[in-house]
């Protein structure tokens, strides 16, 4: 029962946001209930169980999501997409650009939102074009590549963050294997793919205002240590706790401290707000209308976050996680091949990357407290796993979809051809890498 409940209760939750527009937030809330219910449980236990899966997740998610945002918020005010873009272009040959804008999309993401991220970026890749009278295609989707594989595989973006608390996985192994699944993944869909179709496709982009940009660029090198920071302090500790870097017993609780993402990622604040903010003659009215700016999208996700962890803490208290698990380990089918399809599925049936990952996230956690230990590298290799199914497949549903149609002057078709070919093609090579990490580790 509680199995078929679970299943009847995502087709609720698909019903809900495809049918009649739910909010994705209210629709896992209602699909959760339907979930305890339909399993048995009692109305007070529901409500207990949703108390516990929202207050769960929140307590960590909210404050680096939090934290995440306004950096990305004030990095965007200083203009660091834009200076790094410029740099790579200055230091590489024309027929490096399109690498050069896979890796500065790849290094922007990792604070700054997807959406956000491209379209500033935009007077960048129009510029390219009149420079060199190439496809738009041969830089943009280079640049698409990098930002949706970082916005996805890497923390502090808020996917990867709620993922890797809802299943339980360390946030330095998931920036690890996010690098390492992430660059490969780039290479094949942006630049590999990329240029063959940016020889078949050469679109007509149109004219659109560009966004606002500082008079004066902050150094990249400054902008690259701000950036990389929080990441290694993150990685440090992950590794000082693993035993992988052995350190004095007087130095480890510093290092612990450092590293925990609630200080690295405050710390990240404080460097960004008076080196790319104050020193720079920003005032700081004009810094926390940024700052303030960025809570409104950060706090949509915190609310998605929080009804994914609803969701799974009512699989966990109806058995259906422990049933699922025993049904997987009957049909041989592995935890980590499950996760990705979980996401992938939900991904091409609603479109949202974000609701695909927290579903399906919730969907796998069950299974991973089943009796069966994995390891902290497994865990982070099955975030990256549901990160690439949450990644796949972008089509009409999907408001990136939109966006890049309009944005690079394509048809239907074409993006079909190339934004929704190349997401699959991201998605598969990251899921391929995330399944052989689960088995090293």
């Amino acid at each position: 029962m509680p199995v078929l409940a679970t299943v009847l209760s995502i087709l609720l939750l698909l019903l809900l946001i495809l049918k009649w527009r739910i909010p994705a937030f209210l629709a896992l809330l209602i699909a959760a209930i339907a979930a305890g219910l339909g399993s048995g449980l009692e109305g007070p236990a529901v409500i207990e169980a949703m108390q516990n899966g929202m207050g769960g997740t929140l307590g960590f998610v909210a404050t680096v999501v939090g934290l995440g945002a306004m950096f990305g918020a004030l990095l965007e005010n200083a203009g660091g997409a834009q200076a790094i873009a410029q740099y790579l272009i200055r230091k590489q040959r024309v027929e490096r650009a399109p690498a050069a804008m896979a890796f500065t999309g790849f290094l922007i993401a990792i604070p700054v939102f997807f959406d956000v991220a491209f379209i500033i970026l935009i007077p960048v890749l129009y510029a390219l074009r009149e420079r060199t009278g190439a496809s738009l295609l041969k830089f943009a989707l280079p640049l698409l590549a990098g930002l949706a594989a970082t916005h996805a595989f890497i923390p502090p973006t808020p996917g990867p963050i709620a993922v890797a608390e809802i299943v339980g996985a360390d946030l330095g192994w998931v920036i690890l294997l996010g690098a390492i699944a992430g660059l490969p993944a780039v290479l094949v869909s942006g630049l590999w793919f990329g240029q063959r179709v940016a020889r078949r496709i050469d679109p007509d982009p149109p004219a659109f205002s560009e966004a606002k940009t500082p008079d004066t660029l902050p150094p990249v090198g400054l902008i690259l240590v701000i950036i990389g920071m929080p990441i290694v302090l993150i990685v440090l500790s992950t590794l000082a706790q693993s035993g992988t870097l052995p350190l004095p017993a007087a130095v480890l609780p510093v290092v612990q401290f450092l590293g925990h993402p609630f200080t690295a990622l405050l710390l990240a604040n404080l460097l960004i707000w008076y080196l790319l903010g104050l020193r720079r003659g920003y005032s700081s009215e004009v810094l926390l209308k940024a700052t303030t700016d960025s809570m409104s999208t950060a706090g949509s996700i915190l609310l998605l976050t929080g009804a994914g962890g609803v969701f799974k803490q009512m699989l966990v208290d109806t058995g259906a996680g422990q049933q699922i698990a025993a049904s997987m380990t009957a049909a041989g089918l592995p935890v980590v091949v499950f996760a990705f399809l979980a996401a992938a599925l939900i991904r091409v049936a609603q479109g949202s990357a974000t609701v695909a990952m927290i579903t399906g996230a919730s969907l796998t956690a069950p299974l991973l407290s089943n009796g069966v230990h994995f390891s902290a590298g497994q865990l982070g290799a099955v975030v990256i796993a549901i990160a690439a199914g949450g990644t796949v497949l972008s089509h009409v549903n999907d408001s990136g979809f939109w966006l890049v149609k309009s944005y690079l002057g394509l048809s239907e078709k074409e993006t079909f051809r190339s934004w929704t070919v190349l997401t699959a093609v991201l998605g598969g090579v990251g899921f391929g890498i995330a399944a052989l990490l689960f088995y090293l580790f």
